[in-house]
């Protein structure tokens, strides 16, 4: 089983970055490309308990997310965000690393490195 698991985009310069650190960083790493195996809500649910940030901050706001007409005082809550993340994966914010009981998210970049480090 990997130290780390890499929530990752390669369509994204800095989830591609994270990706980089990892494979330079003493630890084992599990890339999972989320949007080719989306998590289940169940996973989403369980990655929500382990991240450092809000549930909200797992959600991108993006030019997709407005396109949906999605409002984000609506995506607050771990189970709010586990809803839209099932049903629209590309909205979640990348990368995201997981290590034991802790995650992630991996922006700005400089975070990265401290958690891989332990």
């Amino acid at each position: 089983m990997a130290e780390v698991t890499l929530l990752h985009n390669p369509n994204c310069s800095t989830s591609r970055f994270a990706l980089d650190e990892a494979e330079a960083a003493p630890v084992d790493v599990d890339v999972v490309q989320y949007l080719k195996a989306p998590l289940d809500r169940a996973e989403i649910l369980d990655l929500l308990t382990k991240l450092e940030d809000d549930p909200a901050d797992l959600v991108r706001k993006d030019g997709f997310f407005k396109d949906q007409g999605l409002d984000a005082a609506d995506y607050t809550t771990p189970d709010a965000v586990a809803d839209l993340l099932v049903e629209h994966p590309r909205l979640m914010q990348r990368p995201v690393l997981v290590r034991g009981d802790r995650a992630i998210i991996g922006r700005p970049k400089d975070r990265v490195a401290p958690f891989l480090a332990g």
